[in-house]
């Protein structure tokens, strides 16, 4: 196969693309592993402020931290919802992310599949050939042979 050969051009570019859609994909993950990060931390704090309103609940509490309490859980709620919003859509981008890479995959395996066909037949051409140079050969001998063995009429 030549350097040049337009097929190689074409695998060439489908790598690229393909390591290029691999990177994406790649960043993509590590945004939403960020972004679950980022929700996992929200739920816990809200968890353990909660907990610090029930503790203060037991201990007796006025109406106006009570309302503050609220108020911050509320906001938290808002904050965790929003992030649950940026997760989601961060799982959308990170799936079309590994079917874009997927698809750049099957492209590069597709002229591969060509290369070793055309390598293949390549091959199975050069057998022919040698096969027809033997058997001219093989013929050549035979037919010196046959006129060797032949009296000479004279």
């Amino acid at each position: 196969m030549k350097a040049s050969d337009p097929l190689n051009t074409l695998i060439d570019q489908s790598r690229k693309a393909r390591d290029a859609a691999g990177r994406l994909l790649a960043e993509e993950q590590r945004g939403g592993e960020t972004t679950a990060a980022q929700l996992k931390t929200l739920q816990e704090y809200r968890r353990e402020y909660c907990q610090r309103l029930q503790e203060a609940m037991a201990r007796g509490i006025s109406s106006a931290a009570l309302d503050d309490y609220n108020r911050f859980i509320r906001s938290l709620d808002g904050a965790i919802a929003r992030a649950q919003a940026a997760l989601d859509q961060q799982q959308e981008r990170i799936a079309a992310s590994r079917d874009h890479w997927r698809q750049r995959q099957r492209q590069l395996s597709s002229y591969n599949t060509l290369v070793a066909r055309r390598t293949e037949r390549e091959r199975q051409q050069e057998q022919r050939r040698e096969r027809l140079q033997s058997d001219e050969i093989t013929q050549n001998i035979l037919a010196r042979r046959q006129s060797a063995e032949e009296p000479s009429l004279v």
